[in-house]
């Protein structure tokens, strides 16, 4: 072992003596025959069932991370790591870590992260769930890509290597499984270089059930990709829900519409007034998550983004949200004024509601205006942050 080794070989661990040995025999015998100067670190999360001994009887050093999940122990491993590089597996004995060439050489060559693809290099009987083979694995990978154009086809391959300076910049936090999909989607937001390489999957070595629980896993990772695509979890949801329902409420405004055989009136006209109500607050939360994700580095910036938000300001807001309060009111008046003509008797619910409908959601509409334009101001304020030189002081000291 090198004082200054080129590469870490880390395995996160949870209860893995049946295991962790087998894998770290593997790992030794990869370093001594490609003659990589390295390091086995085994991360350990609170094993109870004796694996930090055989880790340190094999020649691992073994390091506690106190903080439960597989995330954890990923990222406290990373930090205890002293290679530039850093290939993760797990300790299920499931991968091989005597064949880490392919990860090794690109390194070598520049790339950041280098993820294994379980699809291209095999996936041995017995080795994955069905549910996750067919299901789970290729729909995440693929939700994956259209989000977020990472050039991955296996998001949740647990075989990966890193370079260790980039990615402790990146500033991982997930704790969970979901911590597999946080890398590759912010070394994607970051632009790092990313390559894919073929890996196989074996049978879990153990005689104990997995720690992966799959619909509760499966969902930490949804949750994930969404949280960090704005646009797919907000926008597009709510730019179709509005476009829907104006049109909607363009079509029904002048009378009930037959089609089909079936007539389109004013509970039609309700719904799709609903539509435009929700889909405008969709795409407002849009711009709050967009704004805070730019200014938190969790979402890449968009320069037109920025100009749009520009024009948008609080007093631009406020003059659009007062027009569409007061077009809300004027046909209010009108309908009450429609209702005196006819002595404030019984009033046709087709006709009334044809102008109630239009009134409220114009209210509505100026309501969230008004108060959007108020708290895209507040997400403006930015007080400077501890150790951050202010722009001002930074101008002064260049001149």
């Amino acid at each position: 072992m090198s004082e200054v080794p080129e590469l870490t070989i880390l395995m996160p661990c949870l209860n893995e003596a049946e295991t962790i040995g087998r894998c770290i025999a593997k790992a030794r015998a990869f370093l001594m025959r490609s003659r990589v100067s390295g390091e086995i670190l085994v991360a350990d999360n609170g094993s109870t069932d004796g694996s930090q001994r055989v880790a340190e009887a094999n020649g691992a050093r073994v390091v506690d991370i106190h903080e439960p999940g597989y995330g954890s122990a990923l990222i406290g491993g990373i930090r205890a790591a002293r290679g530039t590089y850093v290939i993760m597996g797990d300790s299920d004995d499931s991968y091989d870590f005597a064949t880490l060439d392919p990860f090794v050489e690109k390194l070598r060559q520049g790339y950041q992260l280098v993820m294994g693809n379980r699809f291209q290099g095999g996936i041995h009987p017995g080795a994955m769930p069905m549910l996750h083979r067919y299901l789970g694995n290729p729909v995440l990978s693929a939700l994956g890509r259209i989000f977020f154009h990472a050039p991955c086809g296996d998001f949740h391959c647990g075989l990966r290597g890193i370079h260790r300076g980039a990615m402790l910049a990146l500033d991982l936090q997930a704790p969970g499984m979901e911590f597999a999909s946080e890398m590759v989607v912010k070394a994607t937001i970051k632009s790092l270089k990313i390559a894919e390489v073929p890996t196989s999957l074996s049978p879990d070595g153990r005689s104990r059930p997995p720690h992966l629980r799959s619909w509760r896993d499966g969902w930490r990772h949804l949750r994930f990709l969404l949280l960090f695509c704005p646009r797919w979890l907000f926008l597009y949801p709510g730019l179709a829900l509005f476009v829907t329902g104006l049109l909607g409420m363009v079509w029904l405004l002048s009378g009930p519409r037959p089609l089909g055989g079936v007539v389109f009136d004013i509970n039609t006209l309700f719904y799709a007034s609903l539509s435009v109500v929700v889909g405008y607050q969709a795409v407002l939360f849009w711009v709050f998550a967009k704004i805070h994700g730019v200014r938190e580095a969790i979402v890449p910036p968009d320069p037109w983004f920025n100009v749009v938000v520009g024009i948008f300001r609080l007093e631009v807001g406020l003059i659009g949200g007062a027009l569409l309060f007061l077009i809300g009111l004027a046909l209010a008046v009108y309908a009450l004024s429609s209702w005196g003509i006819g002595h404030f008797g019984p009033l046709s619910p087709t006709e009334a509601m044809r102008l109630v409908i239009p009134s409220g959601t114009a209210v509505l509409l100026g309501s969230q205006t008004v108060s959007s334009a108020f708290f895209m101001s507040v997400l403006e304020i930015r007080a400077t942050r501890v150790g951050e030189v202010d722009p001002r002081q930074r101008s002064a000291e260049a001149a």
